[in-house]
């Protein structure tokens, strides 16, 4: 079975296809100085456009992890994903507070999806 890489870098690659299976990296916001909406916002649109590459969409997503610098922030957080998840194909979700990569990134994401 083979394995498609996409947005390959030094370090790791933003999403990994094996089978009928795409794997996405943990995904932070270009613009770190917005607040946890935004940055909630641009990563869900980066999840977009990575799934759309993968040959799928938000529909098939199966689980989906999400790491808060700040659980009070949570509310927030949701406020951008209930806007975009798609009603009826709720993913299985964990929500964890945990220090990220740098301090200005407050949401960080990753996601399994099914493609076909």
């Amino acid at each position: 079975m083979s394995v498609r890489r996409i947005d390959v870098g030094p370090r790791m690659s933003q999403a990994v296809v094996h089978g009928n299976t795409v794997y996405l990296a943990g995904q932070v916001a270009a613009d770190p100085k917005a607040d946890v909406t935004g940055q909630t916002e641009q990563i869900l649109a980066q999840i977009d456009r990575l799934l759309k590459e993968a040959g799928t969409d938000k529909t098939k997503i199966l689980s989906t992890n999400i790491w808060l610098a700040d659980m009070s922030t949570f509310a927030e957080m949701n406020k951008a994903w209930d806007a975009w998840v798609s009603k009826g194909n709720t993913p299985a979700r964990a929500t964890v507070e945990s220090r990220l990569a740098a301090p200005d990134y407050k949401v960080e994401i990753a996601c399994i999806a099914a493609i076909g």
